[in-house]
C-alpha cells in the first residue's frame, strides 16, 4: 500500500555513498528531505544533486539532513558525485543510498512501472522528527525539481506545527499567514497581537507570528 501523509515511514538499513546507512539511527531528531533519482550519470538528477549541494546550509538552517537515492550501486554513486561535482561548481555533501535491489524503492512506492521501467522516478518526501511523512511529490523524469519551493514548504511546515495558522497561496517566509478557522476571530485577536483582519468570517489573516 503506498505511504499516505502522516503515516510512519519504513526504517531501513542500506549502503550508500557514504557508507551504511540505518535509517532511523541517521535522521536522529532531525528533519528529512529523501529524494530519488532514476540512474547515475543521467543528465538532470547531475543539475539537481549539485543544485542541492549548494542549498544545504539552507537545509541545515532548517534542521533537515538530505538524503537522496538511485538504484545504481554505492561506486557507482562515488564516480558520479566527481562528475556532479565538476559540471556543477558543487561538493555533494550528503549521502547517496545505493539501491540495485529496489529495497528501499520499493518500500517508499519510488517504482512507477508505467512511467519508468523498474527505475525510480523523480519522488520527494518530506520527513518529520517523529518519522512521519509529512509531504510527497513525484515528478516525471524529464522534469527538474524546484527546490525553493521543497524549503518553502518545510518553512510552512515548521510554522504551523507551532502556532495556529495556515501558509495561503504561494506564501514565502515572512508573509502574512491564515488563521485556522477552528479559532474564533475574539480569540484569535488575543492569540494574534500583531493584529488579525477579517476579510470574510473563514478568512482571517495574520502577520506570521513568529517574525
Amino acid at each position: 500500500m503506498a505511504l499516505q501523509l502522516g503515516d510512519t515511514v519504513p526504517n531501513f538499513t542500506q549502503d550508500s555513498s557514504e557508507g551504511t546507512i540505518s535509517f532511523y539511527e541517521w535522521a536522529g531528531d532531525s528533519w528529512v528531505v529523501l529524494f530519488s533519482h532514476p540512474a547515475d550519470y543521467t543528465p538532470v538528477c547531475t543539475t539537481e544533486l549539485g543544485a542541492v549541494a549548494k542549498l544545504k546550509p539552507e537545509f541545515d538552517k532548517r534542521n533537515v539532513k538530505i538524503l537522496a537515492l538511485s538504484v545504481d550501486d554505492a561506486e557507482s554513486h562515488r564516480g558520479w558525485i566527481k562528475d556532479i561535482n565538476e559540471t556543477q561548481n558543487a561538493t555533494v555533501n550528503y549521502p547517496i543510498i545505493a539501491d540495485p535491489d529496489r529495497k528501499v524503492s520499493n518500500l517508499y512506492g519510488m517504482i512507477h512501472p508505467n512511467s519508468l521501467d523498474n527505475l525510480t522516478v523523480r519522488s520527494v518526501f518530506i520527513i518529520d522528527p517523529n518519522k512521519k511523512l509529512r509531504l510527497t511529490i513525484t515528478y516525471p523524469a524529464s522534469t527538474g525539481r524546484n527546490f525553493d519551493e521543497i524549503l518553502r514548504v518545510i518553512d510552512s511546515l515548521q510554522l504551523t506545527d507551532n502556532y495556529q495558522v495556515a501558509t495561503p497561496a504561494n506564501w514565502k517566509d515572512g508573509d502574512d499567514c491564515v488563521v485556522v478557522p477552528s479559532i474564533p476571530t475574539e480569540e484569535a485577536k488575543a492569540k494574534f497581537p500583531k493584529g488579525v483582519t477579517e476579510i470574510k468570517s473563514y478568512l482571517r489573516m495574520t502577520p506570521q507570528p513568529n517574525k
